[in-house]
């Protein structure tokens, strides 16, 4: 802060006014605009001019170091003067400003408190009819899902069971890093209750409210036949566990957990720009979120809750965590129409995709899925790995001819993949004894191979491939006619 003219500059508009109103007229600006406007009495001239001290200066005045008489205050006193203004300033502009008291927080959320002999804490509930549609699927398509069904879309040995105990759960945390430092703040959770779904929500309004939150989550885990989350493998499970842990409780031990992320990731990757859950409910369930908050934001407007008391910004938070959960189920009902229809309504990259889901458990039906993914049409990166995924199965049950049409497929493709060319090659080098045949693949793979920039290693493959059939050509020119019984 500087001065000029004797007045402090940079003060706020506030402050400069706060200044004149304590110093009145002895405000430097009022002193020196006040010369001009206000008259001053005869008398008190004459006074000023001939009377007072034997020297003709006013009583009371002050020399300054030239000599000069000088009638003001001298600098010392007026930077003590107005160090104590702005020390009051300062004062008047910290003061604190009392808040509104912040609205009860079950009005704003729709929630109630529940005691839960642990503590207290908000939970909300919100029920929807089993005809509701999420996106393009009805939540009762989720709960007709066979037990074959839950069996493809769990991990081996974590198939649950009735599919109407299934208890969907989502969290949203204090940080996205997890950790001993990380809390979930709310819960959600749906279930079939009287043939209704009911999500609840438990809310902790402060970090001290997570004993609470722990015993009314606990018996829901307790009950149910499994649990369904989006990554929760990965993030939801591990936190909870941690949590209860830390608070002394117990954490159901195999418990069946089907985590949807999985057979997301087998079906749409390479198909979609990413498999999170939005990308994925956008894309396949049809559903486009209205004023839906960023999950990065969360755990900024819980810390702002904390500060400020204000829920009204929380509103966003529950309705995207009711979101989560109801997705969770619109998504299990899409693998379950999928699955219990063979694909039929499923797209090109979906049906190969449902096939990546369905080998591991069901061979017959995964390679089902991939020759009419290619009957459709399938081109591009999926449509070349499905040629040869498939081609590989033919080979293996040395199907022979239906293996070298889908190799032949797959050299065609503008990408250049070293494998069917290799399969071939090897195929009329070692089964037709067609040397000749071989060759001519190879010669043409190792152009393709140097043309694409391959990686050296297959480069120089082809090429010691090349000079062995070489070779055997100058022994034996002519292909022997007939195949033989083994590569």
């Amino acid at each position: 802060m500087t001065e000029r003219d004797g007045v402090p500059s940079g003060l706020t508009p506030r402050a400069d006014a706060w200044t004149r109103a304590i110093l009145g007229p002895f405000h430097p600006v009022a002193r020196s605009s006040s010369a001009s406007r206000v008259p001053v009495p005869r008398d008190t001239a004459l006074r000023a001019s001939g009377g007072g001290t034997h020297d003709g200066t006013t009583p009371g005045a002050r020399w300054t170091r030239d000599g000069a008489p000088s009638n003001g205050p001298d600098r010392s006193t007026r930077d003590a003067t107005l160090d104590e203004l702005r020390h009051v300033i300062r004062r008047i502009e910290s003061r604190h400003v009392p808040r509104a008291a912040p609205e009860p927080i079950e009005r704003v959320l729709g929630g109630a408190l529940l005691d839960t002999g642990a503590g207290t804490l908000l939970v909300t509930r919100r029920e929807y009819p089993l005809a509701h549609r999420h996106g393009a699927v009805a939540l009762a398509d989720a709960f007709a899902a066979s037990e074959p069904v839950l069996r493809v879309v769990a991990r081996a040995g974590e198939e649950p069971g009735e599919p109407r105990g299934l208890l969907f759960i989502d969290t949203e945390t204090t940080g996205l890093a997890g950790g001993t430092g990380t809390y979930a703040f709310l819960v959600g959770v749906g279930a079939i209750e009287d043939d209704r779904f009911v999500v609840t929500q438990y809310f902790m309004r402060d970090l001290d409210e997570e004993p609470a939150l722990l015993e009314a989550l606990g018996p829901r885990l307790d009950a149910a036949s499994g649990l369904v989350t989006f990554n929760g493998s990965g993030f939801d499970l591990p936190l909870l566990e941690t949590r209860f842990i830390l608070g002394r409780r117990r954490w159901p031990a195999m418990i069946p957990h089907v985590d949807l992320l999985r057979p997301a990731r087998r079906v749409w990757l390479g198909h979609l720009a990413d498999c999170r859950l939005a990308t994925v409910e956008r894309e396949a369930l049809g559903l486009a979120r209205e004023d839906d908050v960023p999950g990065a934001m969360i755990p900024a407007l819980y810390f702002q809750f904390l500060r400020t008391r204000q829920a009204r910004p929380l509103t966003r938070v529950f309705a995207h965590n009711r979101d989560d959960v109801l997705s969770l189920v619109a998504l299990l009902g899409w693998f379950a129409r999928a699955l219990e229809r063979d694909g039929a309504t499923l797209s090109a990259a979906e049906l190969a995709g449902l096939g990546r889901l369905l080998e591991p458990v069901d061979v017959e039906r995964g390679l089902a899925c991939y020759r009419a993914a290619l009957e459709r049409g399938l081109d591009g990166g999926a449509g070349l790995w499905t040629c040869l995924r498939l081609a590989a199965w033919e080979k293996r049950r040395e199907r022979w001819d239906a293996a070298c049409a889908l190799w032949e497929t797959a050299v065609r493709h503008a990408t250049f993949d070293p494998r069917p060319w290799e399969e071939l090659a090897k195929f009329h080098e070692h089964r037709t004894r067609n040397f000749a045949t071989a060759r001519e693949l190879v010669v043409t793979a190792l152009h393709r191979a140097r043309t694409a920039d391959a990686v050296p290693r297959v480069i120089d493959d082809f090429a010691y491939r090349l000079a062995r059939l070489e070779r055997r050509l100058a022994v034996s020119p002519a292909p022997l006619a007939g195949r033989g019984n083994g590569m």
